[in-house]
């Protein structure tokens, strides 16, 4: 397989060619962590035959601390071996893969997921069980804020503090899978929480959101009112918060959150990459943003920095949801408002100088009356030339409707610059322009979905077939200059 790094804002491999990733998320993140030797989704032949053929080249492969070290300094390695597996099985399939150490309200002893009982320090405070969201113990959990404020702090358990037993792990899992050819990258923690200020973050916000309401002259008070008070019309209530005044309300939080990325947050990744960097420098460091920061709010973290230098390998992967999403709701998720939220992640990107990589994005809903919602955030990460893992991967996902809109043509890999490219659903025409600086070896590989009628390129090309289905990789061979390809469907 190809080893990828970065340059600049983009993935390159080591022939020097622009990359595009785009897969799913796979994540085992279960209860009964303790022992567990086998990973909670088949990776057999079908899968990645499948996978492949609908142009999915990426997985964001999840489990828990509390599956890796059941007890202190002691490693589940039964269930290592089974991840140790799967990436032997992605390389198979040349199919890549980044680990993520994957967390929800900290751990399932909060009634979320994450980090093992003993590394769930939470004082004299004691877990409640949600009622109405699986994220209500951010909001109003005392337990579930200490636990993360005891693990920022790193508090001592047995003599050790939690975050240097957490490094010991990265690193653990670092040997272990450094030579392994799919390894992609290391996402050090899902959603990072900042604690008791996690609270305040949220009452911040409810109390801009009423100022905003009661003065804003964008707000529609007396058509607000009448939706609220009328059922058939209270879903359509949150319409009049679109992006420009969601991301205005969202911004309260804004003060905590860049406290928290400064201080508490981009020294955690320093310290989590400088762990890995002491046995490999394969493999790219992810900075996440934070919960938080998934509205919309401003990631303020650093580039990270291994002894005070600038780390090569590194992206940032964002994550970004409508507030319809994980309710029925989700068909009337607004693309104002969550294109504010990938604006923001723009900025940031800008201010990072680092590739994107969307780890997490998308939703569910029964019927197809959402869909052009998610193909509006495919178009976005094209314009943005981000790669992306959607949420989540589900067995019979690649034959629901849902798939007509996530499977489309892209480069995958590109002999030189991707200036530009674009898929238009409505003539079925893909677009790719680039710039070529150099001569290469080897081609620019573009995914084709379905069957070709029609290739406009001024280099050599052929198409080859994947698998048994419709699709296609074209490979071109161009000089020096700048191309432009034209595909119709």
């Amino acid at each position: 397989m190809d080893r990828i790094s970065t340059l600049n804002k983009n993935f390159v491999d080591n022939y020097g060619r622009e990359r595009i990733f785009t897969g799913f998320n796979i994540v085992d993140k279960g209860d009964n962590m303790n022992g567990k030797k086998e990973f909670d989704f088949n990776f057999d032949d079908d899968f990645f035959n499948k996978f492949k053929e609908n142009g999915f080249n990426i997985i964001r492969l999840g489990f828990v601390w509390d599956a890796v070290e059941p007890e202190p300094g002691k490693y589940n390695e039964e269930f290592l071996d089974e991840v140790g597996a799967i990436l032997d099985k992605c390389a198979e399939h040349d199919v890549f893969a980044f680990l993520d150490i994957h967390q929800d309200c900290y751990s399932s002893y909060c009634h979320g997921d994450g980090a093992p009982a003993w590394a769930t320090i939470t004082g004299r405070y004691k877990p409640r069980v949600p009622k109405y969201v699986w994220a209500e113990g951010y909001f109003i959990s005392r337990a579930v804020h200490r636990a993360f404020d005891n693990f920022w702090e790193n508090k001592e358990y047995n003599g050790k503090g939690l975050q240097d037993y957490y490094a010991n792990m990265w690193q653990h899992l670092a040997a272990r899978f450094k030579d392994k050819p799919a390894l992609f990258g290391f996402d050090f923690m899902n959603e990072p929480f900042p604690g008791s200020d996690g609270k305040k973050i949220f009452l911040k916000i409810i109390c801009k959101c009423v100022r905003v309401t009661l003065t804003d002259r964008g707000i529609k008070r007396k058509k607000l009112i009448n939706d609220a008070l009328n059922k058939d019309k209270r879903i359509h209530v949150l319409d009049q918060y679109g992006g420009e005044i969601f991301c205005r309300i969202t911004s309260a939080g804004s003060g905590l959150i860049k406290k928290f990325d400064l201080g508490r947050y981009s020294p955690f990744l320093n310290k989590m990459t400088a762990s890995v960097r002491d046995v490999t420098e394969n493999g790219i460091a992810f900075v996440d943003n934070s919960y938080w920061s998934n509205i919309g709010i401003p990631c303020s973290n650093l580039p990270i920095t291994v002894g005070g230098i600038r780390e090569e390998k590194q992206c940032f992967s964002p994550h970004g949801y409508d507030l319809m999403v994980d309710t029925p709701a989700y068909k009337y998720a607004s693309n104002s408002r969550v294109g504010g939220i990938f604006a923001e992640h723009k900025r940031t990107q800008e201010r990072l100088e680092v590739p994107v990589l969307v780890g997490e994005w998308g939703g569910n809903a029964v019927g197809t009356e959402w869909l052009p919602h998610v193909r509006f955030l495919r178009e976005t990460f094209e314009k943005n030339k981000w790669s992306n893992t959607y949420w989540h991967y589900y067995e019979g996902i690649l034959d629901d409707p849902l798939a007509q809109t996530l499977v489309r043509p892209y480069p995958k890999s590109v002999t030189g610059h991707i200036i530009q490219y674009n898929y238009n659903t409505e003539t079925e025409t893909f677009t790719l322009d680039y710039e070529q600086t150099k001569e290469f070896g080897v081609p620019t590989v573009i995914y084709a979905h379905k069957v070709i009628r029609n290739i406009i390129a001024d280099g050599a090309y052929t198409v080859e077939k994947i698998g048994k289905s419709e699709a296609s990789h074209i490979m071109l061979k161009t000089d020096i200059g700048r191309h432009k390809v034209e595909i119709r469907f």
